[in-house]
Formats: C-alpha cells, structure tokens, sequence
C-alpha cells in the first residue's frame, strides 16, 4: 500500500487488514495502526531512494498479491509562481510508474497479482484552477489503463480507479464538493475493485454525470 498514513490509503489498509489480508504500507509519515499484520516502511516517492525502499520492502514482505498506489497531490494555480507544478506530477504520476516499474515484472514472473492505482474523474477535465492535478490523474489514467492491456493474458489485473470528491485533507480545500463521499466509501470501491478485477472503475456515476455536463458547456 503506497500512500498508506492517511486518507483512502489509510481505509483500504485498515479494510484489508480487517479482511485477514498482511499489508506493508510505504508512506512518508507513520500510519496510526496497531496490527501485528500490518509493516511500515517508511518512504516517499519524490525521493531519488523511492524504487529501493519499494525494492525492499517488498523483499521483505514476500510474494506481492496486490498493490495499491494512494499517494496524491493537488494545489490551486499560481501563474505568478508556478510553485509545485512538477511536484504534482511527480506524486501523482511518475511514483506511479516507478512503483509499476518495480511492482509489474514481478508479478509478471510469478504469473498472477494486480495493480491499483487510485486516479480521478478530473482526468476528463481541462481545468485552469489545478491543471497540473487533472493533467497528471489524466496521464496515469491512460498508463494505468495502457498497463491492463500489456498484462492482459499474463495473470496480472491493472485497474484504474477513478473517484469523485473523497472527504480528506486534500479535498478539504475545495469550497465545493459535489457528490462527496467518504475516505471508507472509496476504499469499499477498491476493495470490490481487487476482487473483480475490472480495468476501469468510476465512482461515483453521478460525478461523472455532472463532470459530462461541465464538459459539454465549456
């Protein structure tokens, strides 16, 4: 679990605990759980470090069943600045694809597992308030749903879950939030996610209706 110290990482750590399931979450901040099946390991996926540390960690952990990239980033624009832009993508994107680097051939060679990585419905979006936030949810949708191909036949499910609004820290500082749901909501969805194995999943409908209209009028 990568990105498993708060929010919807958190959840699905504690959900997948709660269903006997063994989980090493990577996070750069301790994860508050109390559970003899559950191994932190500290990281983050900015660091130049972040392919070890997940190298490792997964050394130690064994044969990998699933993993599931959480980690995110978003801020609001400043064109006067520019601050932050490339740390979006890093977070949002590129840790995703160094984990799949580390993660994929492995579960290639063992013939089974499967890859999550928790995307957006802002991927559908052109948005002048965080374009670096929709862009970068928009690039790991089309890799992540690119991977699903490339592994399909080979034993190995990627999924691209696409949510809405998610009541955490990140999403608190939208004055709006449409259809909103809850951090144990969207792990509910993930968690349905690892045992259907679908390509894409998106939650919920609603949003996405709205988000179609709002492409439509602009």
């Amino acid at each position: 679990m990568i990105g498993s110290s708060a929010g919807i990482g958190l959840a699905i750590s504690r959900r997948l605990l709660a269903a006997g399931w063994s989980v090493t979450g990577l996070a750069r901040r301790d994860a508050p759980i109390d559970d003899e099946r559950y191994r932190h390991v500290s990281a983050d996926v900015r660091a130049a470090d972040f392919a070890d540390t997940l190298r490792g960690a997964l050394d130690a952990a064994g044969p990998v069943q699933a993993c599931v990239y959480c980690a995110g980033i978003g801020r609001e624009l400043d064109p006067a600045t520019m601050a932050g832009e490339a740390e979006v993508f890093t977070v949002n994107l590129v840790g995703a694809v160094i984990a799949a680097e580390v993660v994929i051939p492995r579960m290639i060679a063992a013939g089974a597992g499967h890859l999550i990585g928790v995307s957006s419905q802002a991927d559908r979006l052109i948005d002048g308030g965080a374009p670096s936030y929709a862009a970068s949810k928009a690039g790991l949708s089309s890799y992540l749903e690119g991977l699903a191909k490339a592994c399909r036949g080979r034993g190995v499910a990627v999924t691209n879950v696409r949510l809405g609004y998610v009541d955490t820290e990140m999403s608190r500082e939208a004055s709006v939030r449409p259809f909103l749901i809850t951090a144990e909501r969207a792990a509910e969805v993930i968690e349905r996610a690892l045992a259907t194995r679908p390509v894409r999943v998106t939650y919920p409908k609603k949003m996405a209706a709205l988000l179609w209209f709002v492409r439509k009028a602009t």
